[in-house]
C-alpha cells in the first residue's frame, strides 16, 4: 500500500507522509512497516531518524549518512554533506523513515531532499507528522490519515493490555471499568495501553 500513488514530476523518491495526533500510532505504523522482513529485503539500507521539533538540516543529514556507510564526514559545509549524501546513495536502495517532523520551512526542506532525491529508483521515504502542512509539503503521495480507534476497538485493545485476552468475556466485573476508560482515552491507542 505505501508504494502506491502517483508522484510529482520533479521528485525523484516518493514521500509518504502518515499524518494524526500524538498517540494515534503514527510511529508505531512506521515501525510496522520499518521492521517487515519483507519490507528489508526490497532495500539495500535504511535509516530512522527522530526528527521532532529541533529540524536541522545538517543533523538530519549526517544521521541519514551514519545510518547509510556508519561514518560521518567532520564538516558542516551543507554542500560537502550534499555531495557525500549524493555519492552514498546514487547506488542504493534505501528506506528512510523521518519520525515526528514538525519542521515546514520549505527552504530547509528542499535543501534536505535535494540529495536525497540521487538515492537508486524505488527508494521510498516515510515522514511521521502531527502537521498538516508538513504533509502537504512534504509529501509526493497522499497522506496516509491515522484516525481515532471506533469504541469496540478500543475496549479490545485495552482487554489485551489490562487482561491479556480479545475481550472482557469472563472478567464481567471488569467491563463497566473498561468502558469508562475507553471514554477517557479518546480513541487513542497510546493512552488505552498505557
Amino acid at each position: 500500500e505505501f508504494g502506491v500513488g502517483k508522484t510529482t514530476s520533479d521528485a525523484e523518491v516518493p514521500v509518504i507522509p502518515i499524518v494524526g495526533m500524538g498517540g494515534i500510532g503514527k510511529t508505531t505504523l512506521a515501525q510496522l512497516v520499518y521492521n517487515d522482513d519483507k519490507v528489508a529485503g526490497f532495500f539495500d539500507s535504511k535509516a530512522w531518524i527522530y526528527v521532532s521539533e529541533d529540524f536541522d538540516v545538517i543533523k538530519v543529514m549526517k544521521a541519514v549518512l551514519q545510518s547509510v556507510n556508519g561514518g560521518v564526514p567532520d564538516t558542516n559545509d551543507l554542500n560537502l554533506l550534499h555531495i557525500k549524501l549524493k555519492e552514498e546513495l546514487s547506488e542504493k536502495k534505501i528506506l528512510l523513515v523521518l519520525d515526528d517532523v514538525w519542521h515546514d520551512n520549505y527552504v530547509d526542506w528542499t535543501s534536505l531532499i535535494r540529495p536525497l532525491e540521487f538515492a537508486k529508483s524505488g527508494s521510498k521515504i516515510i515522514i511521521t507528522t502531527r502537521n498538516q502542512n508538513v504533509a502537504k509539503m512534504t509529501g509526493t503521495l497522499p497522506a496516509y490519515q491515522l484516525k481515532e480507534l471506533a469504541y469496540d476497538d478500543c475496549l479490545s485493545v485495552l482487554a489485551r493490555h489490562a487482561l491479556g485476552r480479545e475481550n472482557f468475556d469472563g472478567h464481567t466485573h471488569l467491563k463497566d471499568i473498561g468502558e469508562e476508560i475507553v471514554k477517557k482515552c479518546k480513541g487513542l491507542p497510546l493512552a488505552l495501553s498505557t
